[in-house]
């Protein structure tokens, strides 16, 4: 479990990270992606706001590992997208001019967060399997309520 709530932490931080610096200045990503001057820079700013919001989902998820760590897969599968996007373009998507060393970066980090986190994903499931632990009854939101 220990391994699985590091390797989230460790992602929660790189996104955390990359989300305020592409809300603060947008122009990182221009920089760091080689790419051409860009008309509106709003949706790098989104970009980065999400990405702020996902790594603290990232950090609740870490908190109740020990409950939750399956909904890692949630991470995983974002991780898995944002791997094979900028693969992708770093391969076929590059418009003239732009540079494609920053996309393959990218690229590289998503695989391997993704990688260490699935990592710890499988030692977790085998500490704890989903099915040892019953979901627990839901419980009246109004205990004191009269009920007819």
């Amino acid at each position: 479990m220990r391994l699985f709530r590091r390797a989230i932490y460790v992602h929660a931080g790189v996104w955390f990270l990359a989300g305020v610096a592409l809300a603060l200045f947008p122009r990182i990503a221009q920089i760091v992606l080689g790419q051409p001057e860009y008309v509106e820079h709003a949706w790098v700013r989104l970009v980065g706001v999400q990405a702020v919001g996902l790594s603290l989902l990232m950090v609740l998820v870490g908190h109740r590992a020990e409950e939750l760590w399956w909904w890692g897969w949630a991470v995983a599968l974002t991780t898995g997208a944002v791997a094979a996007v900028c693969t992708l373009n770093a391969a076929f998507g590059v418009p003239a001019g732009g540079g494609a060393a920053g996309w393959w970066g990218l690229a590289i980090v998503a695989w391997a967060l993704g990688s260490l986190l699935l990592f710890g994903m499988q030692r977790a499931a085998s500490e704890r399997p989903p099915e040892a632990h019953p979901v627990a009854p839901a419980r009246d939101p109004h205990p004191k309520r009269r009920r007819p």
